[in-house]
């Protein structure tokens, strides 16, 4: 699993901040989560091809979470895309994408497909065989989902002296990585347990922002491997956090002290402050495995 930031700061782009953006690559996929201004540039930038991105998840519509789509979906268009675009936005974005397609008489040759998000309560929202994907009800301004990416098990690990020792036919190596028991040579059913090892535990990286503090949450994305939380302040700005709906620094430390996480990573920085050390050490008190999102950061678990 490995995630590319893009960008972590909130509101105006600046020379060196970008809006949100990120890249998670997981189980042979490249989810592009949200598309602030300046999307496509980071991508590249950042050597990510643009063929390999399938699905855009939007978290919700402020403007420095989507308003690099636009742009992005008509570069892909003029780079004689062909595969389908997956879109999982909140209600409204759809339209907001094919007017302006209309009013410029840029329609894609591939197939845009939009997938609208309107339940307040998580649901699961893409699955196949190696990847699920929930939503993660948020606390913000307007209608608002993070993301929850989780592998799925993978099969289990054939223990090749024990196979042996067995005297298990080949045929029934396909059965046992399934989690199957098969029988010997001599017609006597082998428990799996005995012939194979436990899959690799499999990854789970969950992305909120943005957010007001909200507990309800913490059910949700309980013990994933790492969880990126908005900060958009530190705790002695708490007072603008409340009317704007977002989180401190030390807020989202405790979201994930509470639900027992990894690793959590800060970010979506006001552009207020001229560094950053202050929103780690501030949630260091509260949980200890922080992290910083940087431009250009890749983190890999």
């Amino acid at each position: 699993m490995k995630l590319t930031i893009l960008g972590c700061y909130s509101a105006t782009p600046k020379i060196n901040t970008n809006p949100t953006a990120q890249v998670l690559e997981i189980k042979n996929h490249t989810f592009l989560i949200d598309c602030g201004e300046g999307t496509q540039v980071e991508l590249r930038r950042n050597m990510i091809k643009f063929s390999r991105v399938k699905h855009i998840f939007i978290s919700h519509l402020h403007g420095d979470h989507c308003f690099g789509l636009a742009g992005l979906i008509s570069t892909f268009n003029l780079l004689t895309r062909e595969a389908d675009l997956h879109i999982y936005a909140p209600k409204g974005l759809k339209e907001v994408i094919t007017m302006q397609m209309k009013l410029s008489n840029s329609w894609t040759n591939y197939q845009l497909i939009f997938h609208e998000l309107t339940s307040t309560s998580s649901e699961l929202i893409y699955e196949d065989d190696k990847v699920e994907v929930h939503t993660i009800p948020l606390d913000h301004r307007i209608y608002t989902n993070g993301f929850l990416f989780k592998e799925k098990l993978g099969e289990r690990k054939l223990d090749m002296n024990a196979i042996l020792n067995a005297d298990i036919d080949m045929a029934y190596y396909r059965k046992l990585k399934q989690g199957g028991d098969v029988p010997d040579n001599q017609g006597n059913m082998i428990d799996n347990s005995i012939l194979t090892k436990d899959p690799k535990p499999s990854k789970s990286y969950a992305f909120c922002s943005d957010t007001a503090y909200s507990a309800s949450i913490i059910p949700i994305i309980k013990e994933v491997d790492v969880l990126y939380h908005e900060s958009t302040f530190i705790e002695k700005n708490e007072a603008l956090a409340k009317p704007t709906k977002h989180s401190t620094a030390k807020q989202a430390a405790k979201i994930a002290k509470k639900a027992n996480v990894g690793k959590l990573i800060l970010g979506h920085y006001s552009t207020r402050y001229d560094g950053l050390n202050e929103f780690k050490a501030e949630a260091e008190v509260i949980f200890p495995n922080v992290e910083l999102s940087r431009d250009g950061k890749k983190f890999e678990f």
